[in-house]
């Protein structure tokens, strides 16, 4: 019996940012700028030894339109109260215009140069000192009411079995249908474990054009993989009992429940009103940088900085990892995964392989676990301390009007 917090309709608690967004943490970021700084920065995350201070960063020496675009959002993400920028001093990163948006979105920012503040341990030093500041001015941040129309919220596989296309994936779709009917942004992506999918995917468009750039996003991403070599079917997919592309495809499709689908964004960009939202991850143009995500932690980094302020995480193999700034909810597929993980695991849907549970339940269960979540309680990967976080380079165009054809209006 799983006790219910209440439902859609009950506010929760959240932090009031001065940009007129609320958050359901309050998160210092510690933020490299460069592989370079990246020892510095985690030391003084390290030292200041709080589960509130979080490391982040762009590991590149070059600049990346992409990558300056997804540290803006990253450092003023609503659950981000504060943030501490680490140089080494010689790199591209244009760290003055970063503080300089930070600061524009009323929250406190410290930058460091390690070649101007004399050397590792000073740097550190006054790093830990900054974080200091920085959250003591965080934590004046004032609380208020925030209801589910204003949560943002993630959806990923990772680790798919022949279990996940059955129990997790459809009752995370369940739970994206209760909490998008209820206003909240729900965000689905993945476009390379959609094809085959894409036709049934634009019936369900809200606009002819819209349903049109949907398959365009599937097709996009068909070709770049090919190109590549490479695909999303994975050896750990097979032991796992699927059997093709288009099995794995339909599993992951139906995380996205049978919702109309209101738009498409990129990485970056925040839905402008609540529905359900396809993210296309994968970069514009001829590969240029490699394989459009090298972990599940690139995704839900993509899907942060499009504001998802929680990611739901489905498995059937089993996977540990959390991640900054967001807290990440497990959904386990697979009993026997289950039983052997459970200690990661924030939510059982083997059950319904097993008649213990419906997809219903379960679906309840998820939607419970958010509001519960999002009101201040700690996920498993949270209480662990998994921080995992990974960016790379990317290269997008901005999306078109026929992505968003209902921009700042409900989409229910």
């Amino acid at each position: 019996m799983v006790t219910r917090i209440g439902d859609t309709n009950t506010p929760f608690q959240a932090w009031l940012r001065p940009d007129g967004r609320k958050g359901i943490r309050n998160v210092i970021c510690v933020v490299y700028l460069v592989e370079c700084a990246h020892h510095v920065a985690r030391q003084i995350v390290s030292k200041c030894d709080d589960s509130e201070v979080h490391l982040i960063g762009f590991p590149g020496c070059y600049p990346n339109d992409y990558a300056y675009k997804m540290m803006e959002a990253l450092c003023t993400h609503p659950n981000v109260g504060g943030a501490v920028l680490v140089s080494l001093g010689c790199e591209g990163f244009n760290r003055e215009a970063l503080k300089h948006h930070i600061e524009g979105s009323g929250r406190p920012v410290e930058t460091y140069v390690i070649q101007n503040e004399g050397g590792t341990l000073e740097t550190i030093r006054k790093g830990v000192e900054a974080v200091r500041r920085i959250q003591t001015i965080a934590n004046q941040t004032p609380r208020g009411d925030m209801s589910v129309s204003e949560l943002v919220i993630g959806t990923i596989c990772g680790g798919s079995d022949g279990t996940s296309g059955i129990t997790a994936n459809p009752a995370v779709g369940r739970a994206f249908d209760t909490l998008g009917a209820a206003g909240a942004a729900c965000i689905f992506e993945e476009t390379g474990e959609l094809v085959g999918c894409e036709k049934i995917m634009a019936s369900r468009a809200i606009t002819p054009e819209l349903g049109a750039e949907l398959e365009a996003s599937v097709l996009k991403a068909e070709k770049y993989y090919t190109i590549m070599g490479y695909g999303s079917f994975a050896p750990g997919n097979a032991e796992g009992g699927l059997t093709t592309q288009e099995e794995k495809s339909m599993g992951a499709y139906s995380k996205s429940g049978s919702a109309p689908i209101c738009g498409i964004i990129k990485p970056g960009d925040v839905p402008p009103s609540g529905g359900l939202y396809l993210l296309d991850v994968v970069p514009d143009g001829e590969p240029r940088f490699g394989f459009p995500n090298i972990s599940d932690n690139a995704e839900i980094v993509e899907m942060i900085a499009s504001g998802a302020h929680l990611t739901l995480f489905t498995t059937g193999r089993g996977s540990v990892v959390g991640s900054a700034i967001s807290p990440v909810i497990k959904v386990c597929a697979n009993p026997e995964t289950y039983r052997k993980l459970s200690g990661d695991m924030d939510i059982d849907a083997g059950r319904i392989m097993e008649g213990r549970a419906t997809l219903d339940e379960v679906g309840a269960e998820i939607t419970d676990r958010v509001l519960r979540v999002a009101a201040g309680e700690q996920t498993l990967s949270e209480q662990m301390g998994h921080q995992e976080f990974i960016l790379t380079y990317k290269t997008f165009d901005p999306v078109g009007p026929a992505c968003l054809p209902l921009r700042g209006k409900q989409a229910f």
